[in-house]
């Protein structure tokens, strides 16, 4: 066999010369020519990726309809219908609230300061699952109003200076105050002492992955720690049950958002450093930690201004700081959308922006902005208030709930992990129901409902445009540039044998199409034709991570599209599942009457079987066998493994209700035809 040729650049003529010299006495050449099909600058701008400029333009034609609908919204029985009919897609599709379990709370220390006191609080939200926060209490007599404070994405959590401060400040002018740990902070690590577990608050996008299978999400188990944090308020004497209010900043603003729109309890709300549109957040700094995506919210039509528009007419102020990351053109933006409805309403005063020259964070504007509008609405004592120059701030040990500072350590603490795996214990009951009641059909047809796959003949051929004759050790190919949507392209290379004698074959890696001669030239040499192909996001289409940062080497690469697709209600596994039965189909049809073809999949990781099987299970027609170099072999391995790498790309929300991987093998030893 003759070495093969690679003409380099002539820029890098000499480096190339002493490149090869090497390979051609250490190792046989990988190729004849470059087998790279699209241009070397394919998205390596990273706003203009291909993923991200698809997902952008489905994003801004559905938030352009939303657009046309809620300026259709003219009477109050329009308005009442938008609210109802988003606030119960929320809750649904955050997986409902859980039953309410005893709160079991306990007082266990106490500190007084002159003009307030503050008590180190436990509860359980979910039995065995523990809340830590502290309430701040006013010295004078009460009942007072109550406030929510959740945090935002401090390592600290409610010990953060900024959250000291804003609590001590609303006690100190008539309000009881409770600020609480988010998960996966301050007291409630849940990766404790897990050897290379992601530190602070990338835990989210850990602890975010495994509830998605669960019909569920982060933000689920955040919410009802904010809905049992209301019901722990209302308990105590010293607070007014009928008044409470809640505030937070960054991912408290989140969280105060949510709750607001969801719980009418809250009479007053201030989310701050949060509320934008998701239209420009998307594009920077693009979409929030795992907490904050709701699955479909996009495509229902929910974006930040309706956390508001929800709630109408009830009082709201949103907090904005200029120099924010979080887009101040989207918060006013928003503040007009939600305002024009609380107009329509009749009550246009309660809709409120304050704009403070600040960076992201609780800064002292917003604090005394804060206290204001509780006081005006929750006291009726409208007031000019000003934070003192001095403030003082607890060590973190001294807001401790529990002894050694961590709610792991304590005795029958279950971390969030251990929550999912009981739940998931219920679903497999329900999913062994459903099986055992329904016929194979009926199971196809629930996959192919919650992974958005549709029947192959609903599925647009693919547009194929030839480029170039290419060599490969003596086997002849053909770039190809398959087209299977507007905005989407699969780069290609089919290759022929010498003589075909052998099925045709489907080749993918995840690592790209020619990651693996050897295995291509094997192929050939037995008589296969192959097509191999880059499915969307691999290979030469490959994300480029733009947003997330460390967390993103445990959730993958394409992490910040993920959601955005997540929240169209688009499922990434789907999507390219579509990619495959769309090449298997043209793979098969090429050469007139059709025939079966085999797929492979290989590469380093399993990223690619989950996809290929669903393709597999829905259309068995259409392959002879499958073949998978390394297999995900059940979802449960996702909900058992505290932290799993890229697995949250083959997410499918609710699916182990109703199926899991192995119960697609069965599928497909049951219907293939003979």
């Amino acid at each position: 066999m003759q070495p093969p040729t690679i003409h380099p650049s002539p820029l890098r003529k000499e480096v190339v010369i002493l490149f090869l010299m090497t390979l051609l006495c250490h190792s046989p050449l990988p190729a004849a020519d470059d087998l790279r099909v699209l241009p070397t600058d394919f998205n390596s701008d990273k706003k203009q990726q291909m993923m991200r400029s698809y997902l952008r333009q489905l994003t801004h034609q559905r938030l352009d309809q939303r657009l046309e609908e809620i300026e259709q919204l003219k009477s109050q029985e329009q308005i009442e219908t938008y609210q109802k009919k988003l606030q119960a897609f929320f809750l649904q599709n955050i997986g409902g609230p859980p039953p309410k379990t005893p709160l079991n709370a306990q007082v266990t220390g106490q500190h007084d300061y002159p003009d307030y006191s503050v008590e180190n609080i436990i509860f359980e939200s979910h039995p065995g699952f523990f809340v830590t926060a502290n309430l701040y209490l006013p010295k004078n007599k009460g009942p007072h109003p109550g406030i929510l404070l959740p945090c935002g994405h401090s390592s600290n959590g409610k010990a953060a200076e900024p959250y000291q401060k804003a609590s001590i400040l609303l006690a100190q002018n008539g309000f009881v105050v409770l600020c609480w740990d988010p998960i996966g902070q301050g007291e409630r690590l849940q990766l404790l002492n897990l050897a290379n577990a992601p530190q602070g608050t990338s835990e989210h996008m850990s602890e975010g992955v495994a509830p998605i299978l669960l019909g569920r999400g982060l933000s689920t188990y955040m919410i009802w720690d904010g809905m049992r944090a209301i019901d722990y308020l209302q308990s105590r004497p010293e607070v007014i049950p009928d008044k409470i209010g809640s505030t937070g900043i960054s991912g408290g603003g989140n969280l105060t958002a949510m709750l607001m729109a969801l719980d009418p309890r809250i009479k007053a709300a201030a989310p701050g450093c949060f509320i934008t549109t998701t239209r420009i957040k998307n594009e920077k700094p693009g979409p929030g930690d795992a907490e904050q995506n709701i699955f479909s919210q996009t495509a229902a039509g929910l974006d930040h201004p309706d956390f508001a528009i929800i709630r109408a007419p009830q009082p709201t102020l949103i907090l904005a700081a200029t120099q924010d990351f979080v887009p101040i053109e989207g918060s006013w933006i928003a503040y007009r959308q939600a305002k024009r409805i609380y107009g329509r309403l009749g009550f246009p005063e309660r809709m409120r922006l304050v704009e403070a020259d600040v960076k992201h964070g609780f800064d002292r504007p917003l604090r005394e902005a804060t206290t204001r509008f509780m006081m005006r609405y929750l006291l009726n004592t409208p007031s000019e208030i000003s934070e003192a120059n001095e403030v003082p701030i607890a060590p973190d040990a001294d807001l401790y709930a529990t002894p050694e500072g961590q709610v792991l350590k304590l005795p029958n603490a279950r971390s969030i992990f251990q929550v999912n795996q009981d739940f998931s214990h219920q679903l497999r009951k329900k999913r062994e129901q459903f099986q055992n009641t329904n016929t194979s059909k009926n199971m196809l047809e629930k996959v192919r409902q919650l992974s958005n796959i549709r029947p192959l003949d609903e599925i647009p051929a693919l547009k194929k445009q030839n480029l170039s004759q290419i060599q490969l050790n003596g086997f002849s190919g053909e770039k190809l540039l398959l087209t299977p949507e507007p905005g989407i392209v699969l780069p290609a290379i089919k290759f022929q044998p010498i003589k075909s004698t052998g099925e045709p074959i489907l080749y993918l890696n995840e690592q790209g199409k020619t990651a693996d001669l050897q295995t291509l030239v094997a192929l050939l040499k037995k008589g296969h034709p192959v097509l191999a192909v880059d499915i969307r996001d691999t290979g030469e289409t490959r994300t480029h991570n733009w947003r997330y940062g460390q967390a993103a080497e445990i959730t993958g690469p394409a992490t910040a599209e993920f959601f955005i697709a997540y929240m169209l209600g688009k499922s990434y596994l789907g999507m390219r599942a579509e990619d495959i039965l769309n090449c298997a189909r043209y793979l098969s049809e090429e050469n007139g009457a059709p025939q079966k073809i085999k797929l492979i999949v290989a590469g380093t990781s399993d990223e690619l079987s989950p996809p290929a099987l669903h393709a597999a299970a829905l259309e068995p027609q259409l392959f002879s066998s499958t073949e998978f170099e390394n297999s995900l072999e059940t979802w449960q391995k996702v909900i058992d493994t505290p932290v799993t790498k890229n697995r949250l790309i083959n997410t499918v929300h609710g699916a182990l209700e109703f199926y899991d991987l192995p119960d697609l093998n069965s599928l497909i030893n049951k219907n293939s035809p003979e």
